[in-house]
């Protein structure tokens, strides 16, 4: 069942075009990945999906709802982890999935999911004290705070240490365990190797590929997703 449809999607700033012409097709309960260099427009992609920003064009249902009519209706069915997330130094983990609890008609117990995500030894402690991987812990808690169907993660372990990456990839891994659908931007191809059931290679605000991390090596006869990402990257001109 396909759960993210998007046509020909188009968004524009002062700075010029960030998407130009974007069409996915998300599957349900998918680790669907979207890559790309800065500056390739996976991000406006996301947040034009999310609802965070309106689309010049094209179109986009995700569980069938629009995201700009729909949006109240669709932010109780979604999570999100965005790039430039953030909480305040001194919210603690216990506040933090407590308020984002009260956001839902209908929450998961934020008690049990803290218990969940191993957080609640650190209930008490702020966010500001948080190391990176503990916050990218509470942040995928937050996300799953509203019992979602979709989730949607932005570059979830950029400046994470190697060991922290790794336990990240295995989180997200437990969220897919429990019937919700991915949309995992990343520009780590070893990332997208190590989790994407399928992934959308995107540059200059257009998709130059799509397939299983397996078949877009293979199309491109190459050892490695990381060589045939360059390879990609290259011949669309960078």
């Amino acid at each position: 069942m396909t759960v993210i449809e998007i046509d020909g999607l188009r968004k524009g700033y002062r700075g010029g075009t960030a998407v130009d012409g974007v069409s996915l097709r998300v599957g349900r309960g998918e680790i669907f990945g979207i890559a790309g260099p800065n500056g390739a427009g996976k991000t406006t992609v996301v947040e034009c999906a999310s609802g965070l920003r309106r689309p010049d064009g094209g179109t986009v249902r995700v569980l069938g709802l629009d995201p700009q009519t729909d949006r109240r209706r669709l932010l109780q069915r979604v999570g999100a982890q965005l790039q430039e997330a953030a909480l305040p130094d001194a919210i603690t983990v216990g506040e933090a999935l407590r308020m984002y609890a009260s956001f839902y008609d209908d929450p998961a117990d934020w008690r049990a999911l803290m218990d969940q995500w191993g957080l609640t030894e650190r209930r008490r402690t702020g966010f500001g004290k948080l190391s990176g991987g503990w916050k990218q812990r509470l942040f995928i808690a937050l996300a799953l705070v509203g019992r979602p169907e979709v989730v949607f993660l932005d570059e979830l372990t950029t400046s994470l240490d190697p060991s922290a990456r790794r336990t990240t990839w295995g989180l997200i891994r437990d969220i897919r365990e429990r019937g919700v659908t991915v949309v995992l931007v990343t520009h780590f191809m070893d990332e997208a190797e190590a989790l994407c059931d399928r992934l959308a290679i995107m540059d200059r605000g257009r998709v130059v590929a799509t397939g299983t991390p397996a078949g877009l090596i293979a199309e491109g006869r190459c050892r490695s997703l990381d060589e045939a990402y360059f390879a990609l990257i290259t011949e669309n001109g960078v």
